[in-house]
């Protein structure tokens, strides 16, 4: 039967032992909470010492707890320090997130272009938010030369996975043409789907179709329906 505690006794006494994979794993124990009392200096103790033989996991997982203040103080330097080992790795979140801290420039100095290619290598891997986030820098030429269809091709794979924000981009990329052959019942069926999700400005500009009959046939009802989910969030 499924026993955290009994788990966690196997995992220390191999912990101890200086196992790597024990370690990361009695270090998610102490940081879940899970067979043990939550304890996140505990958690960060185990996580250093994987990290140190080079535990991918663990220093993503150590990069967290620097980044958030989990156990330490926080400091966004040494958080970056894990991230980087572990993205070198090809820990898809470690270089998702650290492309943002690149973009941003918390803990480095800001680099688009560094940004970028730590948001490729996670993208190709599948990971949606990064896939997001290159599509952004391909739509604002940051760090990239601007280039729509390479957007749209990252939004789609992000949209499809389900990211409302590029639901949302992919919807006004078919609406005005960028990238794509211009398509109003496209644009609709992204707007929608974000719209679902509960994103304000996708309810607001599905309100519009629906308002001038753009990509659906007009209807008065509908777009109150959506005009009124936006409104109900702030939308101006």
């Amino acid at each position: 039967p499924q026993d955290y505690k009994t788990a966690v006794k196997w995992y220390t006494l191999a912990a101890e032992q200086g196992h790597a994979d024990a370690q990361f794993s009695l270090g998610a124990m102490y940081d879940k909470g899970e067979g043990v009392p939550q304890d996140y200096k505990t958690a960060l103790k185990w996580y250093t010492l994987a990290a140190e033989q080079g535990h991918a996991f663990a220093q993503y997982n150590l990069g967290l707890m620097y980044d958030n203040g989990k156990g330490v103080p926080q400091n966004d330097k040494t958080a970056v320090k894990w991230y980087t080992l572990a993205a070198e790795q090809g820990h898809a979140f470690a270089q998702a997130i650290l492309g943002a801290t690149y973009a941003e420039g918390f803990g480095v100095l800001q680099d688009d272009k560094t940004a970028v290619k730590w948001y490729t290598l996670a993208a190709e891997q599948g990971l949606d938010r990064a896939q997001y986030n290159l599509g952004n820098a391909y739509a604002n030429g940051r760090g990239v030369p601007q280039n729509d269809k390479t957007a749209v091709k990252w939004f789609t794979l992000a949209a499809e996975q389900g990211i409302a924000d590029a639901q949302f981009n992919l919807g006004n990329m078919y609406r005005k043409g960028e990238g794509v052959p211009q398509n109003d019942k496209t644009a609709v069926k992204w707007y929608t789907l974000a719209a679902e999700q509960g994103d304000a400005d996708a309810q607001y500009n599905l309100g519009l179709m629906y308002d001038k009959g753009q990509g659906v046939p007009q209807d008065d009802k509908s777009a109150l329906k959506w005009y009124t989910l936006a409104a109900e969030q702030g939308y101006a």
